[in-house]
Order: structure tokens, then sequence, then C-alpha cells
């Protein structure tokens, strides 16, 4: 692999790449079997290979919409 070439990316860029979506939903993402397993685990989070979370959005981005609230999580209309 050419140093060169080598894009990674953090939660944080993941996140803002897939439109701004949150932490938690990010993680659940993450835990997916066919997400990208992270290329290594640093003290500050893990990274991943660019392209390889570029082309699982490809394939998956209409599951990246934020999920709607369930009734239950809603808050009380205020009013």
């Amino acid at each position: 692999m050419d140093m060169q070439s080598l894009r990674l990316m953090g939660a944080h860029e993941i996140r803002m790449r897939f439109g701004g979506i949150g932490r938690q939903r990010l993680l659940l993402i993450t835990q997916r079997p066919d997400f990208p397993s992270p290329l290594a685990h640093l003290s500050q989070g893990k990274v991943w290979l660019a392209d390889q979370i570029e082309e699982w959005l490809a394939a998956h981005s209409s599951e990246i919409d934020k999920p709607s609230r369930s009734s239950t999580d809603r808050r009380p209309d205020p009013r």
C-alpha cells in the first residue's frame, strides 16, 4: 500500500461523511458484521481506511438516514 495514498477516517470523520449522524447511531453501524473492520485501535479511538468506508457507504447509503424516534421516545409537544 502506497503510504501517500493512505487515507484514514476516525469516528468524527465518518459521522460527518454519513450526514452528521450521532455517536450512538455510528456505534450501531460500526458494530454491524458487514461494516469494515478498523485498521487500528488507538488511544484516541478506532481508525478505518477511508476507501473501505466510502465503498460501504455507496452500498448502504439508504440505511444511513437518521432513524426516526419511536413513539415512546418522543418528547411531548410543547404547545
